[in-house]
């Protein structure tokens, strides 16, 4: 009886390893976008919070969501007015 406790016991241990290891690398996958997600938040004016915060409510599509396929998309348009170089 002590043989097979002592093996149940070694196995749980086991798995409550790899479970941790789980939870680890979920952790790091999951912090990058939450670093995306912050930034992006201090980026928005108070009026795109605003509309997005009412597009999660009512839960209807986003009004500027493409049906195009991944990868097909194009960048925004830059202004004319920009100039090529970095200001400072």
């Amino acid at each position: 009886m002590d043989l097979l406790k002592s093996y149940l016991m070694y196995v749980v241990r086991e798995e409550v390893e790899v479970l941790k290891e789980q939870i680890r690398e979920f952790r790091e996958k999951n912090s990058q976008p939450k670093q995306e997600n912050n930034l992006l938040k201090t980026l928005a004016s108070p009026e795109q919070l605003a509309q997005f915060q009412a597009w999660l409510q009512t839960g209807s599509p986003h009004p500027h969501a493409t049906l195009q396929p991944q990868g097909t998309t194009q960048p925004p348009a830059q202004p004319a007015s920009q100039g090529s170089g970095p200001t400072m």
